[in-house]
């Protein structure tokens, strides 16, 4: 039997260059994320796990991992895993794949150069021209001349300008290709306004009547002698400023209009034709079309560089966080953190003491994103402040909650649960403020949640927390968590809820901490099955081994 052949993507990245993947193994990931095997951190368009393909068999299937900005499979949205054929073509973030056989040959044309005997002779039905006769137009006719002006326009567009300048070079073109003696370039913002972008010449009374025409109707306007317009020759707005023929043309991409070019003159030297509004018409298009380019590169960059700068964020946010717990006599503790974006507004830590005791700290802001990672960052400055071996742990977060209501915006809140556990005597001492209740599973399975405590910080300024406890037995399991956890859903939209979390635990109860959150994890990424977690997941597991 002939050997399976092998399968390859096609990468077309946006710079143009073409990279061949052999697929191999059986589950290969594509997104920003360093974690990812295919990496294109540059690529702002695709989520940090954006697809995956898995091998079946001697095939393979893509999967969209509930990107932010979806995936195309031949055009068509993808949802769910697809099975690939060779030739497909998937499309995610800036990047274009074909899935194909390794190796295999692309499409070919045979041309065949062949010399006739009246090579070289100028017939009557043969016509020459070059591109400098074009270009001049000194001397050629009117349709020439009309392609002349495209031709220059093309060239001048299609070079690497910035917004200012390319705006100023479409209105000198204008009026230069259709002999005007003034112009303006407006763009529409979102509410509607027309803003000016460049301008030959000053004081412009443009009729809101050609105005709204343009815009709303998509119409090109050319009125030929405003003195003869009775439209125009009671206007002394236009007269006054002897306005003799202009023109309006929208600047528009497809069927959205981005703007209008507005052309005049003051004398009749040169009347302005039907042929010159076709051509400012057309020049309109193509230059709003390579507006939009520039427009679209500009934001591509800035979103570029806003994705490197989260990755560099979220790299000193891990910073801040433990590389690993601490060794503890009596107990095994495991903490796991995963920002639902680049960066995230949850916290979590363990504070070791000479007595033996340890702390465990876990803090979930309000909000997500960069704005909840920077009071994330604050909030974890201040309990480092106060983390000195505390006698009362009541006494710590009231005063972490004056301090955090003394420092935190009006629409923000943090809950905040913190416990001292001693692994020799298991001695569980808490306080919480408004955080989801922590489990506390026993070695026989009994199931507890430590639901007492007070609101979450930074509401109730004067607020005072108090202190409960608990006592571990040898096997018993602690399970901390933000509601990350809890309210993870499934594409059903069902959360994975405390229930499946206590039944998870229970499971694996006997084995190590590590085990355990692996094993939470896990259960969480088959419940969502792709399905974007909507806030950050956090989870601290403390077990009793002495």
């Amino acid at each position: 039997m002939a050997p399976a052949r092998a399968r390859e993507l096609r990468i077309q990245c946006p710079d143009g260059l073409t990279k061949t993947i052999t697929l191999q193994g059986d589950h290969i990931t594509l997104g920003r994320s360093s974690t990812t095997e295919l990496c294109f951190p540059e690529d702002a368009g695709l989520s940090r796990q954006h697809i995956a393909f898995e091998r079946e068999g001697d095939d393979w299937d893509v999967r969209d991992l509930g990107s932010k900005n979806g995936t195309l499979l031949n055009n068509n949205r993808l949802n769910g895993a697809v099975r690939l054929r060779p030739g497909d073509r998937i499309a995610a973030g800036h990047l274009v794949m074909v899935y194909d056989d390794q190796g295999r040959a692309q499409p070919t044309a045979d041309v065949t150069f062949v010399q006739l005997a009246s090579e070289g002779e100028v017939t009557s039905s043969t016509v020459v021209t070059d591109l400098k006769g074009l270009l001049g137009g000194k001397t050629l006719e009117t349709g020439a001349v009309q392609m002349s002006a495209l031709i220059k326009a093309g060239n001048e567009l299609a070079r690497d300008r910035s917004l200012p300048e390319l705006f100023q070079m479409i209105l000198d073109l204008s009026i230069e290709a259709v002999g005007a003696e003034r112009g303006v370039l407006m763009t529409q913002e979102a509410d509607g306004e027309l803003v000016v972008r460049s301008a030959k010449g000053s004081a412009f009374r443009i009729s809101t009547a050609v105005r709204d025409r343009v815009l709303n109707t998509h119409d090109s306007v050319l009125v030929r002698d405003t003195m003869l317009d009775d439209a125009f020759k009671q206007r002394q707005s236009i007269v006054g400023q002897r306005v003799r023929t202009f023109m309006a043309a929208p600047l528009q991409t497809k069927d959205r209009i981005i703007g209008l070019i507005y052309v005049d003159s003051p004398s009749l030297t040169r009347v302005f034709t039907k042929d010159d509004l076709n051509l400012l018409t057309v020049m309109a298009n193509t230059a709003a079309i390579r507006i939009e380019h520039a427009r679209l590169a500009e934001i591509e960059h800035q979103e570029r560089m806003m994705a490197h700068e989260l990755d560099q964020a979220a790299e000193i946010q891990r910073r801040f966080l433990p590389a690993q717990a601490p060794q503890v006599p009596g107990l095994d503790l495991s903490g796991h953190n995963a920002p639902c974006r680049t960066v995230g507004g949850d916290y979590f830590d363990f504070f070791p003491y000479p007595s033996g005791r340890v702390a465990m700290v876990l803090g979930d802001v309000s909000g997500k994103g960069m704005p909840a990672s920077l009071l994330m960052m604050q909030f974890q400055a201040r309990v480092q402040l106060l983390i000195e071996e505390p006698e009362s742990l009541a006494a710590v977060v009231t005063r972490l909650n004056r301090l955090t209501a003394t420092n935190c915006p009006a629409n923000r809140f943090i809950t905040f649960f913190m416990c001292l556990v001693d692994g020799m005597t298991g001695e569980l001492v808490f306080a919480n403020a408004g955080h989801n209740p922590p489990l506390l599973l026993r070695a026989d399975s009994r199931v507890e949640w430590l639901d007492a405590g007070g609101c979450p910080l930074g509401i109730i300024p004067m607020m005072k927390y108090d202190e409960a406890r608990e006592q571990l037995g040898p096997g018993d399991v602690l399970v901390v968590f933000s509601d990350g956890v809890t309210d993870a859903m499934n594409p059903q939209g069902n959360e994975f809820g405390e229930a499946r979390l206590a039944e998870v635990v229970s499971e694996h109860r006997a084995e190590s901490s590590a085990e355990i959150l692996d094993a939470v994890n896990h259960a969480i990424t088959n419940w969502t099955a792709g399905t974007p977690l909507p806030d950050d997941l956090t989870l601290l597991v403390a077990r009793r081994t002495g």
